[in-house]
């Protein structure tokens, strides 16, 4: 008879069971490199920001530059899952460091000599976006070869989500002073020190051998049978969609109309800090909640917990005071963190590593891809029919999407350990 081993609470592991993963060489100097990298990475938005306002250039000038890193990252997705399936995750992430480590370094010394205008500044960032475009599938498909066993995947993700959401509170605003002090140069240089560090770590990574793809096929066939793969697992492809919208109906309208609530009646820039700033502190603790415990139906906790997107902007909707918007900001972050590592725990958990990387980037880009659009109508939404009412429909549809979602038996029914007849 088979042991059931799901029903053995996780929470009985004893604490010290929770940072055992950081005794396996690979994951360790992998998640130094890594967190090292994304301090850097969360710091450099600030600096090219202002060095696009400092050098002259309007909101319709920093509009193209951030549009130009985020187009190619959306383009570039599909082929990054191919490449990192063909050549091997490490050498992809490692290649992708050294272009962006290089793309900011050039930009420091532009901006140090004056000699930064408008149009380097895309081109720069557009090749920064490509460089991204490539480590997001090569990222997703590593991480199951960095551990010995299969029940430290989940704490792998968990710590590597502390660290993401770590540095997106410690980096802006360590890059808002420097750039206040020393200029955006430094900052970018900054960062472009930080991708060589995530480089070192990659190389002295010694990795199992793999099964590669058959680079015999070619990208589009090799794409074709991705996403047939992916197309055959509802689990996967159900809370893809799910993510999409979210980031359509829910994420933009708050990121945009968010701070104009908050001009208008929470205090303004001071205001909207504090609520993305608590959102990050739910994400860290979200993050030391989940170290440790794998919950044996992931997707459907991973399903509960976005629910609590719904209340940041179900707050902004009702007129609620700033302390009201935190605490909904603070159940948000905090069910981000455990989305984030249960659905990245369950796919690395499910899918053939042979196929983690297309399968990763069909992932990541039906998540994504509609945000900028979202991001673009939003306001003119609000301009119609009201700013609270857009953020009420973002609340209701949170809600709504994700009972449907728990209902559905793919996902709610997905277990953590295969049953035998699997």
């Amino acid at each position: 008879m088979a042991v059931d081993i799901e029903r053995i609470p996780a929470r009985r592991r004893r604490p010290g069971d929770r940072l055992a993963v950081l005794g396996e060489r690979e994951f360790r100097w992998f998640f130094l490199g890594y967190t090292t990298s994304l301090v850097g990475s969360s710091m450099a938005p600030v600096a090219v920001a202002f060095a696009v306002l400092d050098g002259g250039g309007g909101g319709t000038d920093l509009g193209w530059v951030m549009a130009a890193r985020i187009l190619p990252v959306v383009l570039v997705l599909l082929a990054g899952g191919v490449i990192a399936d063909r050549l091997g995750s490490r050498g992809v992430m490692l290649g992708s460091d050294v272009l962006r480590g290089l793309v900011q370094a050039l930009f420091a010394g532009l901006l140090a000599a004056g000699h930064a205008p408008v149009w380097a500044m895309v081109g720069l960032v557009a090749v920064w976006g490509v460089g991204e475009g490539l480590f997001m599938p090569a990222f997703g498909a590593i991480v199951p070869r960095l551990v010995r066993r299969e029940e430290s995947i989940a704490d792998a993700n968990t710590l590597l989500g502390l660290s993401r959401s770590a540095a997106t509170v410690v980096g802006p605003a360590v890059a808002g002073l420097v750039t206040a002090t020393q200029g955006p140069a430094v900052v970018l240089l900054v960062d472009a020190v930080t991708y060589g560090a995530g480089a070192v770590a990659l190389a002295g990574l010694r990795l199992p051998g793999r099964v590669v793809a058959d680079g015999g096929e070619s990208v589009l066939r090799e794409l074709r049978a991705g996403w047939s793969e992916f197309a055959a697992r509802p689990w996967l492809w159900i809370t893809t969609a799910q993510m999409g919208l979210f980031n359509l109906l829910v994420w933009a309208p708050f990121l945009v109309l968010g701070p104009l609530t908050a001009q208008r009646g929470l205090g303004g820039a001071g205001g909207w800090g504090l609520v993305m700033g608590v959102y990050g502190a739910g994400a860290v603790l979200g993050g030391l909640l989940m170290l440790g415990r794998v919950p044996a139906r992931p997707l459907a906790v991973a399903s509960v917990a976005a629910l609590g997107w719904a209340l940041p902007s179900g707050a902004l909707a009702a007129g609620a005071s700033l302390p009201w918007v935190a605490a909904g900001a603070l159940v948000a972050g905090l069910g981000s963190a455990v989305c984030g590592t249960l659905y990245s725990s369950t796919t690395q958990r499910w899918v053939p590593v042979e196929l983690l990387g297309r399968l990763t980037s069909f992932g990541v880009l039906g998540s994504f891809a509609l945000g900028p659009l979202g991001l673009a109508v939003a306001g003119p939404l609000a301009d119609r029919f009201g700013t609270d009412t857009v953020l009420l429909l973002g609340a209701v549809w949170q809600l709504a999407s994700g009972a449907v979602v728990l209902g559905i038996p793919a996902v709610r029914n997905r277990r953590w350990v295969k049953d035998p007849e699997d």
